[in-house]
């Protein structure tokens, strides 16, 4: 009742109903860990703190779990002198209990922000421990060399990657577009699609971001003008009421022009009509030499082309392809 509680965001209940019965069922350290979550989840460190506290007072060991979730409740508010000293607790008292997750957590965080000495240490005793290194570690890893403007390093971190997946791409798409080299970013995107490796649309929104902004292009062909295209796709969805104010907005220059959701954009093109509208509109951009933005957007078309014909593949034509 207490996890389910703490899931449902409820967890100030949860402690009353724990602290109501205890009496007669003494909370253990599972309880104290779903109220230690619940609290981080909450936002509210003082809380969780008071409870952590608790549980070690009276004899309950932290398992790991909750140990990630405090060190990442700290990372999250800008704490990390209190999420490395929790760190720091672990490897000196349980250091046989740190695995590839809690390693990870601290790597992501260390990278973030950009500690990418901190980060190294972190990695390396990792790998002298025999701790399997992951993906998605190695994506952080690149991502942050690629924010301290070590490109070359990230390049020689994905070059030594087996199998790079989704996650080492990101990263060092995001690290290339966080420096203003789209271009190259749309590279690593092709290469990323040679090797079979399938983007999601978190690959596409990033990459519209780093060509075009958050706001879009506005340009004077409205074959290639985003916002033309955004408004006829709230058309399409029914939305005629949000789309012309939109379009009065944009009208009026002393106004504010809302932020281009290109999540919406995708979304609503995501059928039949936009995969043909995706072909015409990557022929468009290259004509006028928007070769980077017209691959990545006659890909999408094609894999919402791929997606519509998996779905309506019916059970005669798969058998007969078998």
């Amino acid at each position: 009742m207490v996890e389910a509680m703490c899931k449902c965001k409820l967890v100030e209940e949860a402690k009353f109903v724990v602290f109501k019965l205890r009496e007669f069922v003494r909370p253990d350290g599972v309880t104290y860990k779903w109220l230690v979550g619940g609290y981080c989840d909450k936002g509210d460190l003082v809380e969780a703190s008071k409870i952590w506290n608790l549980m070690e007072d009276e004899g309950f060991e932290p398992d790991m779990d909750a140990v990630e979730k405090m060190m990442e409740a700290f990372f999250k508010v800008n704490q990390y002198g209190e999420a490395l000293r929790l760190f720091e607790t672990m490897r000196f008292k349980r250091m046989d209990e740190l695995g590839v997750s809690t390693y990870g957590l601290v790597i992501r965080w260390l990278c973030k922000k950009g500690m990418m000495a901190q980060a190294h240490e972190v990695f390396e005793e990792m790998r002298q421990r025999g701790v399997r290194v992951d993906n998605s570690t190695l994506g952080h890893i690149v991502y942050g060399l690629m924010t301290r403007r070590r490109v070359r390093e990230a390049y020689q971190v994905v070059e030594g990657i087996e199998e790079p997946d989704l996650s080492v791409y990101h990263g060092l798409m995001k690290g290339l577009l966080r420096l203003r080299r789209a271009s190259e970013a749309t590279q690593v995107f092709r290469e990323m699609l040679r090797r079979g490796c399938e983007p999601n649309m978190h690959t596409y929104i990033m990459l519209l971001q780093g060509h075009l902004g958050r706001r879009g292009r506005k340009g004077s062909d409205p074959l290639v003008n985003f916002d033309t295209i955004f408004v006829g796709g709230m058309v399409k969805a029914g939305k005629s009421r949000e789309a012309t104010k939109y379009v009065e907005r944009v009208m009026n220059r002393g106004m504010e022009v809302p932020r281009f959701d290109y999540n919406k954009f995708l979304y609503y093109f995501s059928n039949e009509e936009g995969v043909c509208m995706f072909e015409e509109v990557a022929k468009k951009l290259r004509e006028v030499g928007l070769f980077d933005l017209a691959d990545i957007l006659e890909s999408y078309g094609q894999k919402m082309a791929t997606r519509d014909r998996r779905k309506n593949r019916s059970p005669t034509a798969a058998d007969t392809e078998d």
